[in-house]
């Protein structure tokens, strides 16, 4: 059981954020504890052929399929929505003392041959680092990460509200089974214990994360920010193929540029995003999108500076319909 306790100044400065750097890491771990069967099946299958190199050798020797994760490599981001290369930049910082201790604290668990020389030289090690970390986050996770990242934000967008509409406790209730709130505590249920008590008034940071599936991972050694990650809601659907609305009965209906994107809207997207996967233009979309809304057929909201757009229940039971039509006709 791991507990992370909780002063009334915490507890008032508990916040979510998105993390990049979070979902390379964790993604390492998920290349060898999923299978093709599981739900990163799909993103596995994609990633595989191409992946291999002298990065992923340095990141599997920094990241076991069980077990310790160094805690600088997953550090805290200061603002609810960070870059691939402000993390980075994060890890790059990390006083080299602190960096020895954590790969010393690894190899004791597990004696990688690639550790001791990034233990003799942290300065070094740091930026072998930080270019495996971009290198392959450009192969696997980049291709991938606006879905990724609607996804994420539509999580925190859920969150927020249940924070908004029934405070910690119900925040914590709905976050995750191992994930529980006692008060003056946060307990998860994992088969280990952190090392000492996580420092007390640095608030607690919730980051959902796609590739903790199924568990989630804790950050809670001194001097790092208490953190704790969690699979976001609706990841099942992440990897999902789209349904081809291209001769479908919805796409006579409305036509099949708006067909598309009501199929497409598995995710909140942005316009950008969403031109960019159909191949249309902004303006051209924001007409059609503005007349599905209308119909109620799509809904909109707001994030930070970015409008996300998502399919309502309407546009759901039409999609659905549109499919059984055509596969019964």
């Amino acid at each position: 059981m791991i507990t992370i306790r909780l002063t009334a100044g915490d507890i008032g400065r508990i916040r979510f954020a998105l993390s990049p750097v979070w979902e390379a890491v964790t993604s390492v771990r998920a290349l060898s504890n999923n299978t093709a069967r599981s739900v990163h099946g799909p993103w596995l299958q994609k990633v595989r052929p191409t992946i291999e190199g002298d990065d992923l050798t340095l990141l599997r020797a920094l990241i076991p399929p069980d077990g310790y994760i160094p805690d600088f490599l997953t550090p805290a981001p200061p603002r609810r929505s960070t870059s691939l290369e402000s993390g980075l930049a994060a890890i790059t910082a990390t006083p080299h003392a602190l960096v020895a201790a954590e790969l010393r604290k690894l190899y004791a668990e597990n004696p990688d041959p690639v550790l001791p020389a990034l233990i003799a030289h942290p300065a070094k090690a740091l930026d072998l680092i930080t270019d495996a970390l971009e290198t392959y986050w450009r192969r696997a996770i980049e291709p991938d990460w606006r879905r990724m990242r609607s996804l994420l934000q539509e999580d925190l967008a859920f969150r927020l509200d249940e924070l908004a509409s029934g405070g910690i406790e119900r925040l914590f209730r709905n976050l995750h089974p191992s994930i529980k709130y006692a008060g003056d505590r946060v307990e998860i249920d994992r088969p280990f214990c952190c090392d000492g008590e996580p420092m007390t008034g640095q608030g607690l940071l919730l980051v959902p994360c796609v590739f903790t599936w199924p568990a989630g991972l804790a950050v809670t050694g001194a001097p790092h920010v208490p953190t704790i990650t969690y699979p976001p809601r609706g990841l099942g659907r992440l990897w999902e193929d789209r349904q081809d609305t291209t001769d479908s009965p919805l796409a006579d209906l409305v036509g099949r540029t708006r067909a598309a994107i009501v199929s497409h809207l598995d995710l909140p997207m942005s316009t950008t995003h969403l031109a960019h996967q159909l191949g249309v233009t902004a303006p051209t979309l924001s007409v059609h999108l503005s007349i599905l809304r209308n119909a109620g057929v799509v809904a909109s909201r707001r994030d930070g500076r970015t409008v996300l757009y998502h399919r309502t229940s309407l546009g759901s039971q039409l999609l659905s319909a549109s499919t059984t039509l055509a596969t019964t006709a």
